[in-house]
Formats: C-alpha cells, sequence, structure tokens
C-alpha cells in the first residue's frame, strides 16, 4: 500500500478580526444662549458666534431628545415562532478508499423523498472535488501561510474576448463520477480504482439536499487488509475524534485528509497513548492543499508501537474530511469512525448477537480523571455486565479493557456513563468488534459514541438479505418507522413500525422493497417517545470470511430554524 508524503507544512491563515464600532455617545443639551448687546465693530463676530450657537441648539434639541428618551424596546413579531424550512445544499466529504490491489469500493448517494416545496436542484459526486473557482497558483509548501483560492482575473471589459461565463454551484460538473436524479431512488457506481485513489467530494441541491447521505463500502479479498470496509460520508468540519487506532503488531491504521475546499487546510494530528500526548513535530501542520487528498501512517508518528491510540485531527485553518481505516492482517479491516464530540455519557450502538471479542477504548481529556460504569442495553433494558462493571481512565490518557463475548447471543448497545454522578468527565470512546467464522476466520468493525437519530436518518447502501438495523432506546420506549426505499435498479419501497422497549435494544432485519434490482436505503424515523440511538451492520460473507462492517446513522438535519425578522426603526436610537 502506498505511503503518501503527508508533511507539507504550512501555518495558520490569520484573519483580522471585526471590531465594532464604538457607542455613539449623544452630545449634552447645550444650554440657551443668552441674548447679549452688539458690540461695536463686533458685528461679523457676532453673527458667526449667533449661527454657532444656532447650530448647537439644533443639535442639543436632535441628541437632547436621544438621550432622555427611554431606549426602545425590540420590535415584536407578534408572538410569531420561528419557522422550518428545508436546507438548500448539502456537502460531504468521502475519505481515499484505501482498498490496496485486490479492493473494489462502491459510492452510493440517496436522498429521502421529502414534504417540502423546494423544486429542481441536482446531486452529484467528484473526486477531490473542490468550488468552481480554482486557485489560480499551485499552494505553497512554506509552513508560514495557508494558500487561499485566488480568482481568475477578470477580463478587461472592450478586450473583445468574451467573458467565460460564471460556473453553476447547484449544477452538477461536467465531470461528475455520479449523479442522483431524483429524490426516494439510490444512485450506486463505483469508486476511482487503484491503491492511489483520492477522496470524493459530494454536493447536493435544491429538492436533492434534505437528508442527502453518500454511503462509501469496500471489499478487500487480498490477507493484508482483508475484510468489509464501510462508512457514511460526513460534512467537512475541523475538529474529529477517534479511538481505537493502534501501530502494534500487524496493523496499518491510516488517516484519511481530504480537502474539498478552495483553500488550503492546516492540520495536527495528536495522539494519545497510555502514558498520555504522543508529542511529535512531524504531526503538526500538515497542509492539505485545496481539492486534494493525503493519507498519513499512524506508525510514521507514533514514535514505536502503540496497542491503543485515541486520535485527534484539528485543523487550524481551512476545513477538510478526516477519516481513520484500521486493518488487521488477515483479522478483519474497517473504517474507525468519528466520536460525538467528548462528553460525560457516551452511548455506542451496534453490537451484534455474535460478537466473539470487543476491546473498549477510552480517553480522558488532560484535566481529570474518569471514573466510568459500563452498561449494556439488551431486550429488556440497561444492566451491568457481571465482571466488567467499570474502567477508570487517568487524565489526558488511554485505557482498554477486553470485554470478550460480551452480549452472550444478544444485540446490544454500550453505555459509559460517571460512577459519580457529581463527577462527570468528557470522554472519547471507541469499541472494536470481532465476528468468527466456523474456520476460525474472522472479521472486525469499530463503534463510536453516537448521538441519537432525531427526527431521520438514513444509510444509503444496503444489499438484498444482507442488512440488519439495531435500535436502542436511550430513555423511555421508542417507536420508529423504518422504510427501505426503492433499488437503484427498480423496486417498490417497502416500511415497518418498530417499538423499542425503555433502554433496550431491538435487531430488526431490513425492510427490503418489493422487486428489489440494485441496492436500496434506509431511512428510520422517530415517531414517538425517548431518544433512539441506531446503527445498521451490512454482513456480506466472502472465501469463507464473515465480512461485516457496521454504520451508526446520524441525525440527517435537513431542516433549520428561521427566526421571524420585522422592521425596527428604533433601532437607530439606541
Amino acid at each position: 500500500m502506498k505511503k503518501p508524503a503527508f508533511r507539507k507544512k504550512s501555518g495558520d491563515r490569520t484573519e483580522e478580526p471585526f471590531e465594532p464600532a464604538e457607542a455613539f455617545e449623544p452630545a449634552q443639551a447645550a444650554e440657551p444662549a443668552r441674548a447679549e448687546a452688539k458690540a461695536p465693530g463686533r458685528s461679523a463676530g457676532t453673527k458667526t458666534t449667533q449661527s454657532l450657537l444656532a447650530a448647537a441648539v439644533v443639535l442639543a434639541a436632535v441628541f437632547g431628545i436621544a438621550q432622555v428618551r427611554q431606549p426602545a424596546g425590540p420590535a415584536k413579531a407578534d408572538g410569531v415562532a420561528p419557522t422550518t424550512a428545508q436546507v438548500e445544499r448539502t456537502a460531504e466529504v468521502c475519505p481515499q478508499p484505501l482498498q490496496g490491489l485486490t479492493g473494489s469500493t462502491t459510492l452510493t448517494a440517496y436522498t429521502p423523498p421529502g414534504t417540502g416545496s423546494a423544486t429542481g436542484g441536482a446531486g452529484w459526486l467528484s473526486d477531490q472535488a473542490a468550488p468552481a473557482t480554482p486557485p489560480t497558483t499551485a499552494p505553497s509548501t512554506a509552513p508560514t501561510a495557508g494558500v487561499s483560492a485566488t480568482p481568475a482575473t477578470p477580463v478587461p471589459s472592450g478586450s473583445g474576448a468574451p467573458a467565460a461565463p460564471a460556473p453553476d454551484k447547484n449544477a452538477a460538473p461536467a465531470d461528475a463520477k455520479l449523479t442522483v436524479t431524483k429524490p426516494g431512488t439510490p444512485a450506486t457506481g463505483p469508486a476511482t480504482n487503484g491503491d492511489a485513489a483520492p477522496g470524493t467530494g459530494a454536493v447536493a441541491t435544491g429538492a436533492l439536499a434534505p437528508g442527502f447521505t453518500v454511503t462509501q463500502t469496500t471489499v478487500v479479498t487480498e490477507q493484508r487488509g482483508l475484510g468489509l470496509s464501510g462508512l457514511t460520508c460526513t460534512p467537512a468540519g475541523t475538529d474529529f475524534w477517534f479511538a481505537g487506532a493502534s501501530t502494534a503488531g500487524d496493523r496499518v491504521d491510516y488517516v484519511s485528509l481530504v480537502n474539498t475546499e478552495s483553500s488550503a487546510a492546516v492540520v495536527d494530528i495528536k495522539l494519545y497513548g497510555d502514558k498520555g500526548l504522543i508529542d511529535n513535530d512531524a504531526a503538526n501542520g500538515i497542509t492539505v492543499a485545496p481539492g486534494s487528498s493525503q493519507s498519513v501512517l499512524l506508525s510514521t508518528i507514533s514514535k514505536g508501537a502503540v496497542t491503543d491510540l485515541a486520535v485527534h485531527v484539528v485543523a487550524r485553518s481551512g476545513r477538510l474530511g478526516a477519516a481513520l481505516h484500521a486493518a488487521d492482517g488477515n483479522k478483519g479491516a474497517d473504517w474507525i469512525p468519528a466520536s460525538a464530540d467528548p462528553a460525560a455519557t457516551q452511548v455506542l450502538p451496534g453490537l451484534p448477537a455474535d460478537t466473539s471479542a470487543a476491546r473498549l477504548v477510552v480517553w480522558a481529556p488532560p484535566e481529570d480523571d474518569a471514573d466510568l460504569k459500563i452498561q449494556l442495553s439488551g431486550k429488556n433494558g440497561w444492566f451491568t455486565p457481571a465482571g466488567n462493571e467499570s474502567i477508570h481512565v487517568k487524565a489526558g490518557m488511554v485505557a482498554a479493557v477486553d470485554l470478550g463475548k460480551i452480549t452472550r447471543d444478544e444485540v446490544a448497545g454500550l453505555r459509559l456513563s460517571p460512577s459519580d454522578d457529581k463527577h462527570p468527565t468528557p470522554i472519547v470512546a471507541g469499541l472494536r468488534v470481532d465476528r468468527t467464522g466456523n474456520n476460525g476466520k474472522s472479521d472486525a468493525a469499530w463503534l463510536t459514541g453516537s448521538n441519537p437519530i432525531g427526527a431521520r436518518a438514513t444509510v444509503a447502501d444496503n444489499r438484498a438479505g444482507a442488512s440488519t438495523l439495531f435500535l436502542t432506546s436511550t430513555g423511555d420506549a421508542a417507536t420508529v418507522k423504518v422504510t427501505g426505499s426503492a433499488g437503484s435498479g427498480g423496486g417498490t419501497p417497502a416500511t415497518k413500525e418498530v417499538q423499542i422497549p425503555a433502554g433496550g435494544t431491538v435487531a430488526v432485519p431490513a425492510p427490503e422493497p418489493a422487486g428489489l434490482n440494485g441496492v436500496f436505503a434506509l431511512t428510520v424515523e422517530t415517531e414517538s417517545g425517548g431518544p433512539v440511538v441506531a446503527a445498521r451492520m451490512l454482513a456480506i460473507p466472502t472465501k469463507d470470511v464473515p465480512m461485516f462492517t457496521v454504520q451508526a446513522l446520524r441525525d440527517d438535519h435537513s431542516t433549520v430554524k428561521v427566526p421571524q425578522a420585522a422592521q425596527d426603526p428604533a433601532v437607530v436610537l439606541r
């Protein structure tokens, strides 16, 4: 597998902060001018003085009112609550496939049918997609500054050369590798093949933007890197946490960095082990040029073999997509999903019933230790597994524990929470899960702390007879609606209603569309009850290996709150 260069350094891109103007202090009201007799020879000066006094009186009258009057209250929108509007543009970033020589990667994009008024729009996927205006110069490799996009120089008026039409940012580019034509039907196709395949940018606009999601699935059959790897592509960001990485034994773990923006991103990769932060200058100031991809082999920045790692990817400037791929020789491979933000309680959904081994990895911040309860969500609610009741994590370090066959042949979700409610410490957690076949061959997947699905969540790439949903109610009992979309090549959607007991976990075979042709999407909608976390397991046995991958579902945030506004002339007097 190719090890790309990764240490292009660049410093911070500084921006001048906006400084509001100083508050206006109204002038004090002037005292009325006294009438005075004209002195001989002073007529011109007196007229000038009278003119100035008159102007001062006028100004005093105006600003005196502003000073004496009570400030006007903000204008009210007659009690009208904020309205809800659909998003009009959604962008996702998919990592480099890291598929070796025998692997193949599939990209599947989908937008669930909506109920809003948005029309038109487009959805597309492109290799290393960058915004329409590219930089005119190559990115600098100097460590002193980030690189920004420079618009092309406009053609002067009257030069005789026609001006190039502005590209439509809401239309699919001509070189798009995959396009989505309408909500409700997934589009699927192969990613760019090869050991150095780039990452992918995905964009949807108009009616295709609300709920737009992209799933990337890779099958590798060679012994090194053997396994099924899948993930749901994520929006570009500046802060990513991963727990469960390693540089020990046969592990080959990479961080994939993909920049679909029009300016360079400067990134630091921070590694934490059982002795705390692993400081390495080579992991700081990594420059990712606009519209490009880089992968960083963790063993080159970990200063030796480390069994359990937490990885923090932080962008000093710019935004980008970050993902972490783990491969454990012939024992399995998958993407380690980005965790929810550090929090005192983390819920990790998606433990299969036939889990043969599980290893929990937890990071605590440098400010405080973390003492945590370990609980499982079974079919009847939360319980504490015998022999694995708690875990202690030292400040700024990583702790790990082998949980073995913790699920006891039942599906489950895992929860970590403070042993003492008065001592909450924000943590990041990851869980490696192994499944082993009758022949002893195995595959692995990684779970992570996840947020509730909210109103709606979707996972795009599902195959006939291969997908199972794990649904965990973290509080009160809940009811959800699960919909299997039409297939990419045809089929009629199917819907199922599922009830989840309080604190319980249920496994649901994916409702498959009638007459399925191709792949289909699964959408989960909360109908009533408490919050629900969900994960989808895709199992595709290949060459006697029980290949599988697990993805948590996340709220698609297809709508936003739009506050009411009203004109407020009084603002000029405040």
